[in-house]
């Protein structure tokens, strides 16, 4: 991998990738890492070795162990460790809780690490695997079951330090509708957890977390983010020893029963995705969006990701081929590029209180099937995309009548429901089998180019008494969906999960789409997508222009404004395109037209979030990899203070070089009050990158829920 190395000095491992690098220290049976961070120039000689390992070395306080236990990366508590233990598990006796592992081997290439430790008497062993991604690293471990017992896990994470100076957390929560909010936490001793338990990556807890110095913002401070690949439940914990050493731990969330290791048997953690940065946030999140964009799922940047029109807001359960064709004729009109028929079209589906779990096309309201539908969408040129929820099921179901057993609950008649429905059993084969057969089917048989894979409830705990468990469910879905995909490799999956509730790094190794969020009403969605892009690129964000009226909030915006907020993500349209004005399309078609031209920039220049001097507005560059062209996005939510806001300092260009910056019009101009406007948003305006940066754009006067869209050009 370009940009990507690893070097042994003795008991030291080097990794180097674009931006960063970590040292390992492997001498002592489980690795620990000594360093992450900017690079160090740790030469090869042995002097320059004795310098680093005598500048590792700590003071030992009085009342303490001889031995200070190091922070490994599945810290022990038999080496004396004070802080949450890596690995808790034991036997049916009772052996096995404390653990000690010696080293037994390492292997080691320019992209990958496994460093391999035992316990005879445990009869255990934990490999830990480094993989280098092209500016993060990622984490994860495997313990095997040497023994002749069963060994029960309770719980397994991966351990990575952080220096003292990280003293501020930041993590992203929220909820239905209101997903990757930013909170802030001080971070100065103690232990602060973020366990999730609802089954699926969840919109209030999501399973990332980043460190810093106090203070810390886009462009400025040491930054540590860390992210997990897991689509379940899962624990987040941040923890200040009273030696004053501070770690991050992460990992799948187990329940009592979850993981009991047969002899031979293995269990695997999921990846860890680590990121460090001294340019503060954004190099964090520019490292997790190249790993991302890395993944053999992803789409390429040279295939442009179709612009698609949504049935949902549109009809949503009234389904009637001819008001679908006539939508589909205007989203072609407009220049959509794919159709997605959302909920309801398949068997007894009339609301959300039946169906699910019948995966047929509904003969009453399609009597000759998709097909008239799908010939009239391909035929406008345009791709077909379809709605699927297939872990779910209601109890009004033909499959729920026939197989109330396959329902994840002890009693599936006095089960909680979440939306009308109940949560199919993944774990047992014959679900598995049954789902993949009835969705290879749908797509063997029409021609489908999408599918949308929605979840849309919690779990709930599974007693040890059902077949399935919490974890299993999981890996069984995984295991379900790479079928599907093997079985259709050119059918593009997007997850959806109410909204933001599935979205994670390992989602998306079979996902090209998440659904950012379940609402379109874009003043709330200006903040869910700038936490979003934390983790994710924009060509991976679904982002959909909505109705005038949002249908999650009530709150009408502008076509421009709407407009402007998509425009920076996988575009889309979900409005009842038949319900809009002649203007109101005319302006749609312009805005696709726009957003095509610049889509190659937006789907895969590099994003850089910018620092403003008003909590009330938001601005984001996406900026082209030989810095000559970029986009900048200013929004104004709310009222400020400021009756002149405070310069936009733009980021990521470069400083030799002249610009010029003119607003991109998009479903027209954006409104504001002044008596004397800031004359670039009328006659654009030429700088040298330097100036822009350091000085900055003035502001224009916006009223709220207002935004503006400037190109940025080399002269």
């Amino acid at each position: 991998m370009t940009g990507t190395r690893t070097t042994r000095l003795d008991n030291l491992v080097v990794i180097d990738t674009a931006d960063t690098q970590m040292v390992v220290d492997i001498g002592h049976g489980i690795p620990h890492i000594v360093h992450f961070g900017d690079p160090l120039g740790l030469g090869t000689t042995t002097d320059d070795q004795a310098a680093f390992a005598a500048l590792l070395t700590r003071a030992r306080g009085p009342a303490s162990l001889a031995v200070s236990a190091p922070a490994s990366v599945c810290p022990e508590a038999a080496a004396g460790w004070p802080g949450r233990p890596g690995l808790r598990g034991h036997r049916p006796d009772g052996s096995g809780a404390a653990p000690q592992f010696a080293p037994a081997g390492l292997e080691i290439d320019d992209a990958a690490i496994s460093v391999t430790a035992t316990d005879e008497t445990a009869a255990l062993t934990l490999v830990t695997h480094l993989e280098l991604m092209p500016s993060s690293i990622r984490i994860r471990l495997e313990l095997h079951n040497d023994g002749d017992t069963h060994y029960q896990v309770e719980d397994l994470t991966v351990t990575v330090p952080v220096p003292s100076r990280a003293d501020e957390l930041m993590r992203l929560a929220g909820r239905w509708a209101l997903e990757f909010q930013t909170r802030r936490h001080e971070w100065s001793g103690g232990t602060l957890s973020f366990d999730n338990r609802r089954g699926r990556t969840s919109h209030d807890r999501v399973s990332a977390l980043f460190v810093g110095e106090a203070g810390f913002d886009h462009n400025h401070g040491d930054v540590w983010g860390f992210a997990l690949g897991w689509s379940g439940s899962a624990t987040t914990s941040a923890e200040v020893l009273s030696d004053g050493r501070r770690v991050v731990q992460m990992g799948a969330l187990l329940s009592s029963g979850d993981i009991s290791l047969a002899p031979g048997e293995t269990f695997s953690t999921p990846w860890l995705e680590c990121a460090a940065s001294s340019r503060g946030l954004n190099g964090v999140s520019q490292a997790f969006h190249a790993s991302i964009r890395s993944q053999p799922t992803h789409p390429r940047v040279d295939q442009p990701r179709p612009v698609a029109l949504n049935t949902w807001e549109a009809v949503y359960f009234a389904h009637d081929l001819d008001t679908l064709r006539d939508l589909a004729a205007e989203a072609a009109a407009v220049g959509c590029e794919r159709f997605v028929l959302d909920d309801g079209w398949f068997h007894g589906r009339r609301d959300d209180r039946r169906g699910l779990g019948d995966w047929w096309v509904d003969a009453d309201v399609w009597p000759n099937g998709l097909a008239p539908l799908i010939d009239h969408v391909t035929g406008l040129g345009m791709e077909f995309g379809i709605w699927v929820e297939p872990e779910m099921v209601n109890r009004d179901s033909e499959l729920y009548r026939a197989h109330p057993e396959w329902v994840l609950a002890d009693d599936p008649d006095d089960a909680p429901v979440g939306r009308h429905q109940l949560v199919l059993d993944l774990t047992r084969a014959e679900v598995r089998e049954y789902l993949f057969d009835r969705l290879d089917t749908l797509l063997a048989t029409h021609e489908i180019a999408f599918m949308k894979w929605d979840m849309n409830r919690d779990h709930v705990a599974v007693d040890r008494r059902s077949s399935g468990s919490m974890h299993g469910q999981v890996t069984s879905l995984y295991a379900l969906w790479d079928r599907l995909r093997a079985a259709h490799p050119t059918v593009e999956f997007e997850s959806c999960s109410s909204g933001g509730g599935r979205a994670d790094f390992e989602i998306l190794r079979r996902a090209e789409r998440i659904w950012t969020s379940d609402t379109n009403d874009a003043l709330e969605r200006q903040r869910i997508q700038h936490g979003c892009s934390l983790l994710f690129p924009p060509e991976v964000m679904g982002a959909h222009i909505g109705p005038p009226t949002s249908h999650t909030s009530g709150r009408t915006h502008s076509l421009g404004f709407r407009a402007a907020t998509a425009f920076f993500g996988h575009l889309g349209v979900e409005w009842n395109l038949l319900s809009a004005t002649e203007k109101d399309r005319d302006r749609l078609a312009e805005v696709i037209a726009t957003h095509k031209r610049f889509r190659r920039l937006l789907h895969g220049g590099t994003v850089w979030r910018l620092d403003l001097d008003d909590d009330h507005t938001l601005a984001h560059m996406v900026v082209d990899a030989d810095r000559r062209s970029a986009l900048l996005s200013y929004s104004r939510l709310t009222q400020s203070e400021f009756t002149v806001p405070p310069p936009i300092r733009l980021v990521g260009l470069d400083p030799d070089q002249r610009y010029r910056l003119e607003v991109v019009p998009l479903g027209g101009r954006p409104r504001g009050l002044a008596e004397v406007q800031v004359e670039w948003l009328e006659s654009g305006l030429t700088a040298p990158g330097r100036l822009l940066e350091t000085v900055g754009l003035p502001a224009p006067l916006l009223h709220p829920e207002n935004a503006v869209v400037v190109s940025i050009v080399a002269c």
